[in-house]
């Protein structure tokens, strides 16, 4: 389960940097593709979480709270 769930704050990283890249959003259409691979990255690795997860982790995800969810996983959601 650990490298699924560091896979996954990995990928949600990965997500936010595609987000905070100013030279990515120039071109619109490769900044899109990049951020649908994450998305299907971050959904494929979702499918994976051994279950039951913890119903917070879930709501985040569910939801695509894709920032409070790498929070969790980081351990600074309080």
């Amino acid at each position: 389960m650990q490298n699924t769930v560091s896979d996954l704050a990995e990928a949600l990283r990965e997500r936010l940097a595609i987000i905070h890249n100013e030279d990515s959003r120039r071109d619109e259409a490769k900044h899109v593709a990049r951020l649908r691979e994450v998305s299907e990255k971050i959904d494929k690795l979702q499918e994976t979480l051994p279950q039951p997860i913890n119903p917070r982790l879930k709501h985040f995800l569910e939801r695509k709270s894709y920032d409070k969810a790498l929070e969790y996983l980081e351990g600074r959601d309080d």
